[in-house]
C-alpha cells in the first residue's frame, strides 16, 4: 500500500468566501461531519500532528474554512461540524451557504471525507450530508470514527448498521478509524496518494 508521508503541514489559510480560497490549483480533500464526531482529531492524527487542529470540549468551534497546505502538495479543508443544538439557526444557515459556496465550483476537490461516529447508527443530519454530496457528483469516503471505543464483537455489527444505513453508490467507501490506535491513517493517506499522483 502506497500512502503519502506527512513532512510539512501548515494552516495556509481561513476562510469565508471563494475570492479567499487558495488559486494554487492543488488537489483539495474536504473534511465534513458532525460536531463531536472527531474531525480534529482525525486531522491530527492522519497528518500526523499533535494539536494542530484545536480539539475542543465545545462542539460547533469551527466557523470558517480552514486549508492545511500538506507537503505543498494538497490541501485538507476542514469546515464546520452541523448537527449541534448550540449554534443558532442563523450561523446554521450561514455555515450551510458558506459550504454549499465552496461545493458548487471547486474543480481541484477530489474527495470528501465524511466522518460518522462507529458506535451509533449513521443520524438523519449524516444522512442529508451524504446525499448532499452525492447531488454534487462528489466522491465520498465515509470515515468510521471512534472504532477503539467500540468492542472486537460489535465491530461486524456496527460496520453492518453504517453500511446499509449510508446505502454507498458504487465508487464510494468506507473506512473504520481511530484516532487514538491510528487504525484506518494509512488508509487514508493512501487513498489521498492515488488521488494526487
Amino acid at each position: 500500500m502506497l500512502f503519502v508521508e506527512i513532512h510539512d503541514v501548515n494552516l495556509d489559510i481561513i476562510a469565508t468566501r471563494r475570492s479567499q480560497y487558495p488559486d494554487a490549483g492543488k488537489p483539495e480533500f474536504l473534511l465534513v461531519g458532525r460536531s463531536n464526531v472527531g474531525k480534529s482529531s482525525f486531522i491530527n492524527a492522519v497528518l500526523g500532528r499533535k494539536n494542530l487542529a484545536y480539539t475542543s470540549s465545545t462542539p460547533g468551534k469551527t466557523q470558517t474554512l480552514n486549508f492545511y497546505n500538506v507537503n505543498d502538495r494538497f490541501y485538507l479543508i476542514d469546515v464546520p461540524g452541523y448537527g449541534y443544538a448550540t449554534v443558532d439557526k442563523k450561523t446554521q444557515a450561514k455555515f450551510g451557504m458558506m459550504i454549499e459556496e465552496y461545493l458548487e465550483k471547486r474543480e481541484t476537490l477530489k474527495r470528501v471525507f465524511l466522518l460518522v461516529d462507529f458506535r451509533h447508527k449513521p443520524t438523519e443530519d449524516d444522512l442529508l450530508m451524504y446525499n448532499f454530496l452525492k447531488y454534487y457528483n462528489l466522491p465520498v469516503t465515509v470515515v468510521a470514527t471512534k472504532a477503539d471505543k467500540v468492542s472486537g464483537t460489535k465491530k461486524q455489527k456496527n460496520l453492518k448498521v453504517v453500511l446499509d444505513t449510508m446505502d454507498l453508490v458504487v465508487g464510494d467507501d468506507l473506512v473504520v478509524f481511530s484516532s487514538v490506535t491510528k487504525l484506518g491513517v494509512k488508509d487514508v493517506l493512501s487513498k489521498i496518494e492515488s488521488l494526487i499522483s
